[in-house]
């Protein structure tokens, strides 16, 4: 069936953490916001996903739920990474998690102990901090990216290296495709990542929740993929990110090393989805491609449009085309303000809500916001034009 996301969506009034929370954070504000900054979409899901929500409903009855109990839900995983990716693992390689960041806390618990350190490549998904800092009581050791003179990021490959022969780190967390700065690595690029983590006996987790949300003519390698070696390696997928189901809490850790995996559950326990998650998951992967290729061609769309009107009215913001995710990093600092100011022209003078950059970037992102777009095309239209008129006194310098 063909899709139409110009078609608005109002969220407000379904629990959405993104719409309903702002709303009662900012009641001044009415309905008079337009909200970016959470990963999830304002797009329609897959009609066959839908029609599977209506069937668990109409069952009448939701007691404890085991995805174990449908081998159709790890055979659509597997089928799904086999068909796409040409990555292949067997069905006792998925482990059913929450979510990408409740098992990126397990891991680190299981494979490190307190106040060890575990390596980010920043400016990177803010709650990756929050959860190695927090939440497990470890040390962030930041191998900072390298932003070139395109605006382009890549890892600074000799920093890695060093910061993995200390023995006190135990543990990197690859990004990849990466957020927010929209890498999406090269073969290259994840040999040698895995090569030195193999090399100084690092686990290498790679948080790959972004793996389907690519630019036309870009291919993810899942890392796991590319390299002989899996024993170090765990790889965290999920299908709320490809087909906003967020909601409903299913991601899956690929890890096809047995021992590996074993010393994980043990850690880990007895975590359950709900019938809806199981089949949610199975319909998205077994009949969701239609609608993924029309939602990755509009988001597509939306990201030049965004791009376009940057260039056009704003030719002072710096934003690279991300390869990957559908998060633009847009870079305000040539118009001569704090990020204090700028947050204030866009929060509070725009009322657009974007995510300000020192989440994601505590040493440089001062002047950097996360804007989130995968949404009806005037909506972003209309955030955009807000965002202008809120520097319109601003000439800005390339």
């Amino acid at each position: 069936m063909t899709y139409n996301f110009d078609e608005p969506v109002c969220r407000r009034g379904t629990y959405s953490a993104k719409w309903d929370m702002t709303a009662a954070l900012h009641p001044e504000w009415g309905d008079d916001f337009l909200a970016f900054q959470i990963a999830d979409m304002d797009l329609r899901t897959a009609q066959p996903i839908v029609d599977a929500m209506h069937r668990v409903a109409d069952w009448g009855m939701y007691g404890y739920t085991n995805e174990h109990a449908e081998p159709a839900y790890a055979q659509a995983v597997c089928g799904w990474f086999a068909r796409r990716f040409n990555w292949h693992f067997a069905p006792e390689a998925v482990v059913y998690s929450n979510g990408a960041v409740e098992a990126l806390n397990c891991a680190v618990r299981a494979f490190s102990r307190v106040g060890d350190g575990v390596i980010l490549c920043r400016p990177v998904y803010g709650h990756f901090t929050a959860a190695i800092e927090d939440e497990c009581h470890r040390r962030v050791v930041d191998c900072h990216l390298v932003r070139e003179e395109s605006g382009r990021y890549a890892v600074d490959f000799e920093r890695l290296d060093a910061l993995c022969a200390d023995p006190a780190n135990r543990i990197f967390v690859l990004c990849s495709p990466h957020n927010p700065v929209g890498r999406v690595w090269t073969r290259e690029e994840l040999v040698r990542m895995a090569q030195i983590c193999r090399a100084h006996n690092v686990l290498l987790i790679s948080d790959e929740v972004h793996c389907d949300i690519v630019r036309d003519g870009v291919r993810h390698l899942p890392l796991a993929s590319v390299v002989p070696d899996q024993s170090n390696i765990i790889t965290l997928t999920a299908v709320n990110k490809t087909f906003n189901l967020a909601g409903l809490q299913c991601a899956n850790a690929i890890i096809p090393d047995e021992f590996l995996r074993a010393r994980f559950l043990r850690a880990f326990g007895e975590h359950r989805p709900t019938p809806f998650a199981v089949a949610a998951l199975i319909a998205a992967y077994n009949e969701g491609e239609d609608w993924l290729r029309q939602a990755l061609c509009y988001i597509d769309g939306n990201i030049d449009f965004a791009l376009a009107f940057f260039a056009e009215h704003m030719p002072w913001v710096r934003v690279q085309r991300p390869e990957g995710t559908y998060a633009l990093w847009i870079d305000f600092s040539a118009c001569g303000l704090g990020g204090e100011e700028i947050h204030a022209r866009i929060y509070d003078k725009a009322h657009v809500i974007l995510q300000d950059g020192l989440a994601h970037d505590p040493r440089d992102g001062a002047c950097f916001q996360r804007m989130c777009i995968p949404c009806a095309r005037s909506v972003l239209q209309t955030a955009l034009e807000r965002i202008e008129a809120a520097f319109a006194d601003v000439a800005g310098q390339r």
